[in-house]
This record gives structure tokens, sequence and C-alpha cells, in this order.
């Protein structure tokens, strides 16, 4: 999750200026005349030019609820996005959410790109998240799925485009996206959807071939539980290490058919993802 923050965020900042540099790039003003020879004679006029009206960006069509697209993991963090949808099944992305952005700040009109505008989105779109996929809060947490979020460009605002479209994806791994199959309201009330979108790993946590996977793709370890860690500044890599090595101890041996013999570990956050708002760890087991 924090990955995904910081990529967007940086991903997003490049898509948003590179418009604004192609605005400032083309010719403005009225066309200059050509240099051929005046004609002259009779019935002949001197030609002048006639100005052309600069072309005006049509607002795109509002997003439907339920549309599917095949994203790729960069358009997938991209602020604006032009894909057609598709049919759904094995697309890797699905609009559960579309709104009318709030623009207006003290009585002004604010610029769909502005930085109170897009934080809005971001915030909105993750809470309704967790209300459409159900679930308990360890569950959305124990799961790949994730939000990601996207509004007009600067030239379809400015045609009158005002809304924002939430969808979900799921993350596979090495920056791809797992397909989506089936119904995915509710997905996480089911014991085959949190199995299927679960967090898994290739490896043992902590080791070298260690990559964190969706959990329908091949894997030999399974997050199965979460510590809650509090809230509040950092508390530092010692206190976070050791205040889940017992609740994940005891969660490897709940899961496993010898409690006397088995294998557990424990993934906490660091600094810069308890910033970013992963203030929990995650017990594993082989799977």
């Amino acid at each position: 999750m924090t990955r995904l923050r910081r990529l967007r965020t940086r991903l997003g900042a490049l898509a948003l200026v590179l418009p604004l540099l192609a605005a400032c790039s083309g010719g403005s003003g009225d066309p200059q005349p050509s240099s051929s020879p005046t004609p002259s004679g009779p019935g002949s006029a001197s030609a002048s030019p006639t100005p052309t009206a600069p072309p005006t960006a049509e607002p795109v069509a509002r997003p439907a609820e339920g549309a599917c697209y095949r994203l790729s993991y960069a358009a997938a963090l991209a602020p604006t996005v032009d894909a057609r949808p598709v049919d759904c099944g094995g697309d890797t992305a699905r609009t559960f959410a579309v709104g009318t952005v709030d623009a207006l700040a003290g009585g002004h009109l604010l610029a769909i790109d502005s930085d109170r505008v897009q934080a809005a989105v971001a915030r909105t779109c993750p809470e309704r998240l967790a209300g459409f996929l159900g679930g308990t809060q360890a569950d959305r947490r124990l799961s790949m799925l994730r939000a990601v979020w996207f509004t007009p460009t600067v030239e379809e605002s400015d045609a009158g485009a005002d809304w924002y479209r939430c969808d979900v994806i799921a993350l596979a791994a090495d920056e791809r996206l797992a397909p989506l199959t089936g119904v995915l309201a509710g997905v996480l009330d089911t014991e085959a959807g949190r199995a299927r979108y679960g967090v898994c790993g290739t490896a043992e946590p902590g080791t070298a071939g260690f990559s964190r996977v969706v959990c329908s793709r091949p894997h030999s370890w399974r997050a199965i539980s979460v510590v809650d860690l509090g809230t509040g500044a950092y508390p530092g890599v010692d206190t976070v290490r050791t205040r889940g090595e017992a609740p994940c101890e005891d969660a490897g041996r709940d899961a496993a058919a010898d409690p006397l013999s088995f294998r557990w570990g424990y993934e906490w956050p660091t600094a810069e993802q308890w910033a970013d708002g992963q203030t929990y760890g995650l017990c594993w087991v082989p799977d």
C-alpha cells in the first residue's frame, strides 16, 4: 500500500505536468499571412488571413459504475486515464464509485489538478472501497485489493467535466496487476474471495526470494492475521518488532497441524510506511 501511494504521487505529478508543457509549447494568436505574391489585375483582390478559432476540448462522458478496464500498472497509478471500457472478466480495473468533484473553496473555483481537489478524491475513494468490498478492516488489510482514482484532465475540466472515478485493482507482483474475476461487491465477505485476493509471498518473509503476490498466483507463504500497533508517532523498530512477536507466534501455532512444531513469520512497518498510514504488522505462515 505504501509503495502504491508513493508511485501514484510521482507518476501523477508527471502526468499533470506534461499536458501543461504541451499547452505552453503550442502556438497562439492569429495565423500569419502567406509570403506568396499578392494577386493583381482585374477581378483580383488582396488576400487577408482568416483567424481560426482554437480547438475546444469536449468533456469526457461521465464514467459508469461497474465498467471494466484493462489497465497497466502505470496507467492505474496515473491521475487521468483515457482507456475505454471492455467486457468484464480478465479485466484489471473496475469502477466501483463515481462522484462529482467539489472544487469550490471560499467562493473560489479550484483547478481540477489542485492539491486540495486531488487530496479530497484520494480520501474519498479508499473510504468508499471499504463499503464496496465488505469484510472487516483486517480482511481488507490482508487483501491485495486497492483503490485507485481518476479525474478529468485540465482541458476536459475546462470544457465542463467535473467527475471523479474510483476503481478497484488487485496488485499481483513485480509492478503488475492481477486479473479480476467474478463479482467484487462484497467479495471480502466470502471465504473464497478472501483466499483469492489475499496477501501471499513467494518465500518466507525476510528472505532473499520473498516477494508479495496476490494469493491467486503461485506462493508458499500467506499472511493470516494483523497486529494493530497503535497510533501516533512511530515507536521505533525495536518496539514494533517486539509487539508483534507473541501475537504472530500464537497465530502460527493456531494455524499449524502440530502446535509443537510449526513455522511463523512477522512483518512490521518501517517508519516511512507508518507515516503513510500502515500502523500494523502482518503475521505469516507457510501455505
